[in-house]
């Protein structure tokens, strides 16, 4: 027998199985790594979450002040002169009066995702066309929606814009599930807080609203607004006075 025959196969066939054995996990982790992007476009589906170089936060307190024309009031006055014109935003028509302002609209959100008042013109537009993706819209109203809260998360008046929309569309349970990270950033904001109470009224659930009416008075707030509401249908009552319990004497 020629050992050092055997031995070469013995070596060539460990070799091969080696580089099998290594194809077959190459294969695997690219499968899994298609699979992981395919999923991940499926969640995404038609609203990519990615900003261009020009991008800004709509909120007065995050602008960045540069001598330049890349300057956030700057930036904020070309784009509003430019496309988010009296025209565009009561949705009579494009910036130059002939055409549709869904494009308009679109150009304003993909600089300021944020944008309050775009946003509002979106989802109004939507409800005008009776669509979700309005004319020349890139995305829609969700998307644009999505995207605002996730490029600034913590801007709670975009999120209750998003509230307002869900509410329009009897989405109940998503709208509260907004508004719980809206109260959890709100902090002591009197005016966040009773606009929750607001927008819990709009969903008729009366007994938050009360709650966060409540809450609102305690911090301050002179505004009625909530309370006659409430008023109105019934279901104000004050705020009950807790007394204060005497501490417990020490046992003897």
């Amino acid at each position: 027998m020629n050992f050092t025959a055997v031995k070469y196969q013995k070596r060539r066939t460990f070799l091969l199985r080696t580089f099998i054995s290594a194809i077959l996990c190459v294969l695997g982790q690219l499968l899994m790594v298609e699979f992981a992007v395919a999923q991940a476009a499926a969640t995404a589906g038609t609203c990519p979450l990615t900003w261009g170089g020009l991008t800004r936060d709509y909120r007065p307190e995050k602008y960045v002040y540069e001598n330049t024309y890349r300057s956030h009031g700057a930036l904020l006055k070309l784009v509003e002169d430019a496309h988010f014109t009296p025209n565009v935003e009561s949705l009579r028509s494009s910036k130059n009066g002939t055409g549709k302002p869904g494009p308009d609209l679109a150009y304003t959100l993909r600089v300021y995702p944020n944008h309050h008042r775009a946003l509002i013109a979106m989802a109004a537009l939507s409800e005008k066309e009776r669509t979700p993706q309005p004319n020349g819209s890139d995305y829609s109203v969700e998307c644009w929606f999505f995207r605002a809260i996730s490029f600034a998360p913590d801007d709670n008046i975009a999120r209750m814009i998003y509230v307002q929309y869900l509410i329009k569309e009897k989405r109940e349970v998503d709208a509260e599930k907004q508004l719980t990270l809206v109260a959890d950033q709100a902090g002591d904001n009197a005016f966040t807080i009773n606009n929750i109470g607001l927008l819990y009224f709009d969903m008729k659930n009366y007994e938050k609203a009360l709650l966060y009416s409540h809450k609102a008075y305690e911090l301050g707030l002179g505004i009625h607004t909530l309370r006659d509401q409430l008023e109105s249908v019934g279901k104000w009552s004050d705020p009950v006075d807790v007394p204060a319990v005497e501490p417990a004497k020490n046992p003897q």
